[in-house]
């Protein structure tokens, strides 16, 4: 393990100089200073440029201005880039205590970066790191301004977008966490080329779509593409900040790199419930319509053409507070329409716990939907670590072992509120003896928003 990974780019990229970098620095950060709302939230992630400051310092600064009313609250940043100069599979985290500055040294985050490599295609390679700029880069302006915080250092190499998502969900934290993601645009075509292939590329990241998205467009597209899946998973909204590219700050017009910048944010608590919760009546009466179908005909009603986005639901019987039937899908394999119509019909009559529904029990029972995010990798240490990582009220939990898996939903903490008590019980759902653990064991969590019907 390296104990400090010295600077590669300083000189070159920007001023190694301290004195020289802070006043670069401020040239950029002062004009978009002046721009920034001032009563505008910190941002939960940004996507910013990596080249020479002279050439895309302007466009990073836009990004970077939003964070300083957070200065003494971001205490952690989760960095990702991708990688420029090694060739390699997967997700790289830097093995060193700290990273050197001109501006002074900042700690990595070993800890997060030790959980971290629990997920599958994340490994420690500090070559990744040694002479990569997508990051050091970042580091000055981070230190501008921010002050002090402790830094969570990934570059990326060929990984499925899927695989960086599970990632930043892992690291994602609270508030005290900000996640960077590192790129820039189309390179070394003429002016208007590179206006009309980053205006596409804009386009693509301001929807949350990163599919159209290639290498050309976005040497970052890997990081980029599994920042906006997580996005839209999460429901984060995004600003588009600046876009230019380097005729337009500090070079010809006649071979050119384009730079953006993108603000996220996470949205309050009560509007990120509301889409969802625009569909309970929807899904509740598709529930209720299914078993009733089942009652009549012996067959679940029809899915529901209007609900055609892939969901996944659990459905949950009760009679008096007891368990009377729950089915469900751990993740979205069908549309939301046909996997709650499906899910009804089986938590009244295939649950093999329970005898098919008969409708003199009907009347009575309390009926409810819970509509799941998708499930998201843990990485533990141990189980005393997987337990301390647990939200009781907030986690679902999936855990898996030796060919045995079970699951429980969000809403069991009502009944088993103590950590330990939680995963005990749901080992012994899976059939696993309470004290089983093994260096394969594996757990993935969620969230859910439980509709009840009245």
């Amino acid at each position: 393990m390296t104990a400090i990974r010295p600077t590669a780019v300083a000189g070159m990229f920007y001023p190694a100089d301290a004195g020289e970098l802070m006043r670069q620095l401020e040239a950029c950060l002062a004009p978009a200073r002046a721009r920034r709302a001032a009563d505008a939230a910190p941002p939960k992630a940004l996507i910013a440029p990596h080249a020479g400051y002279v050439y895309s310092g302007p466009v990073a600064a836009s990004a970077y201005a939003l964070l300083e009313p957070a200065r003494g609250r971001i205490a952690r940043v989760v960095l990702m880039g991708p990688s420029h100069r090694v060739p390699f599979r997967g997700i790289a985290v830097s093995g060193a205590e700290a990273w050197a500055s001109p501006l002074g040294t900042v700690p990595v985050d070993r800890e997060t970066c030790e959980r971290l490599k629990a997920l599958p295609m994340v490994g420690e390679l500090d070559k990744a790191h040694a002479q990569e700029h997508s990051l050091e880069v970042h580091v000055p302006f981070l230190q501008a301004v921010l002050g002090a915080f402790a830094l969570v250092p990934l570059v990326a190499g060929e990984v499925p977008r899927e695989v960086v998502a599970a990632v930043l969900e892992a690291a994602w934290g609270g508030p005290e966490t900000l996640i960077v993601i590192s790129t820039d645009l189309s390179h070394y075509l003429d002016y208007d080329s590179c206006r009309a292939t980053d205006a596409a590329t804009v386009a693509a990241i301001q929807a949350l779509d990163p599919g159209p998205l290639s290498g050309s467009q976005a040497c970052g597209r890997i990081p980029v593409g599994g920042m906006l899946d997580l996005a839209r998973r999460r429901h984060l909204r995004i600003e588009t900040l600046d876009v230019r590219n380097s005729g337009d700050t500090a070079g010809p017009k006649d071979r050119v790199v384009g730079y953006g910048a993108w603000a996220l944010y996470e949205p309050e608590a009560a509007d990120a419930a509301d889409p969802v919760q625009a569909l309970a009546p929807k899904l509740l009466s598709l529930a209720r319509a299914s078993i009733e179908s089942g009652l009549a005909a012996g067959r679940p009603a029809p899915a529901d053409p209007t609900l055609p986005q892939p969901g996944a639901v659990f459905v949950t019987l009760k009679r008096n507070g007891q368990l009377r039937g729950c089915i469900g899908s751990p993740t979205a394999w069908r549309s939301l329409g046909e996997d709650v119509v499906d899910n009804a019909f089986k938590a009244a009559f295939k649950d093999p716990r329970f005898p098919p529904l008969r409708p003199e029990e009907w009347e009575g029972l309390t009926l409810s939907v819970s509509l799941l995010t998708p499930p998201v990798a843990m990485a533990f240490r141990d189980e005393a670590d997987l337990l301390a990582q647990l939200r009781p009220g907030v986690d679902g939990l999936i855990i898996e072992d030796a060919g045995r898996r079970a699951l429980f939903l969000p809403s069991v903490w009502e009944q088993l509120p103590e950590r330990r008590q939680f995963l005990a019980h749901l080992k012994a759902k899976a059939g696993m003896a309470v004290d089983h653990f093994s260096a394969t064991f594996k757990a993935s969590r969620f969230e859910a928003v439980e509709m009840k019907s009245p």
